[in-house]
């Protein structure tokens, strides 16, 4: 289950017991951290924690902050300074040295627009959005939080500011969506300065495994402990069945020919050709290469198999267009010295996430600049 489905799932237990619950979001980053803006964890009134802004040293003080913000039932902004090593709030010596600003919203259950029905609403859409969150730098001024969402369509769901205000966080918003990237923005409205978290939302990666193979339940697994949303297809029952797969993954039994008939491919959608069928995957593989959106295509197996099958999509008259086969991946993985089921698992999620990124996979000591880059971090000034 993916960090913020916990969360929400969370605060629905808390909401029917009413048990008072405040979220905690990471609005800026400056500098390191090892989580970046758009990390969230929720609290209950009796200290209770799920998700995380951290890899654990902020927590502590973030249940405090948090317990505060609950009992004055008003938003706050904290600031966390981990390149301060005499700082005793969080302990010395962390060695991050960056600077962490984070929101506390209390949540107010009879407000169906409240900080958490909007997540709840954004993860029911299965959609890309931008989320526009509101703070103030000056922690002395109001920090509004988090207001609203912004659809691909344009469509705007939630607490809208004023029309002036409004146009500039949606010119921003947009922008987001188009570029793939989360923004910051300082405004400078007339006699006031607020600072806006556009946040890139994208719904969690689809992995369509073909072929429910041992291999496949592992790979499965390990898709599911990154939050990633399963679906297994196999024209066997006695392969594709809920008792080898369970969890949430979707185990779907087909013909090939039908894989498609209950999947819709999108630009999220990642597929891993590995029935040990010949036949089976390159029925499939046609099924899948006139859709465009599809980012990633893996075949398990060596590469005399994809020769042939590149052979017969010729005879068959495919045409194989250098933006089709550039998203073929075969043999599918990385190359890490994989044998076992598990490492070959490993080294098929690493070759997907790279893709989706855009990284390179290369040894992070190789890389001479900051992991995250910093201008992608940069407030966006801009005067009205």
């Amino acid at each position: 289950m993916r960090e913020l489905d916990a969360i929400i799932s969370q605060y629905e237990l808390l909401k029917a017991k009413g048990t008072g619950v405040v979220l905690a979001t990471v609005v800026h980053v400056e500098g390191s951290s090892y989580r970046r803006a758009g990390a969230r964890m929720l609290v209950d009134e009796f200290g209770n924690i799920t998700g995380a802004i951290s890899g654990g040293c902020l927590e502590g003080d973030a249940l405090r902050k948090a317990l505060h913000a609950w009992h004055q039932q008003k938003n706050k902004l904290i600031t966390y300074d981990t390149s301060d090593e005499d700082d005793a709030v969080i302990g010395a010596q962390l060695g991050c040295n960056g600077i962490i600003q984070v929101l506390f919203e209390p949540v107010d259950f009879r407000d169906d627009q409240n900080p958490c029905e909007l997540l709840k609403k954004i993860i029911e859409l299965e959609e890309p959005v931008a989320i526009a969150i509101r703070f103030n730098l000056d922690r002395s001024k109001d920090q509004p939080g988090t207001g609203f969402f912004i659809r691909q369509n344009f469509e705007i769901i939630g607490k809208k500011p004023e029309k002036e205000l409004m146009d500039l966080i949606l010119n921003q918003s947009y922008s987001a969506l188009k570029d793939g990237k989360s923004l910051f923005t300082e405004l400078f409205l007339q006699d006031k300065t607020e600072h806006i978290f556009i946040q890139n939302y994208q719904p969690p990666v689809k992995l369509i495994i073909v072929g429910a193979g041992n291999d496949a339940q592992i790979l499965a697994q390990q898709a599911g402990l990154l939050g990633w949303d399963v679906i297994v297809t196999d024209g066997r029952p006695t392969h594709a069945n809920k008792e080898r797969f369970a969890g949430s993954c979707q185990v779907i039994v087909s013909k090939p020919e039908e894989t498609l008939e209950n999947i819709k491919p999108d630009n999220r959608s990642c597929f891993v050709l590995m029935s040990h069928n010949y036949n089976y995957d390159l029925a499939v593989l046609k099924l899948l290469l006139p859709e465009k959106e599809v980012p990633y295509i893996g075949i398990l197996g060596p590469h005399k198999k994809y020769e042939r099958m590149l052979g017969d999509l010729n005879e068959s008259g495919f045409e194989l267009k250098n933006e089709v086969l550039n998203k073929i991946h075969a043999p599918v993985g990385l190359e890490i010295g994989a044998e076992t089921p598990a490492e070959i698992g490993l080294s098929i999620l690493a070759e997907i996430q790279t893709v989706l990124t855009g990284k390179s996979a290369r040894p992070l000591r190789e890389k001479k600049s900051p992991i995250h880059e910093k201008k992608d971090n940069d407030f966006k000034k801009i005067k009205v």
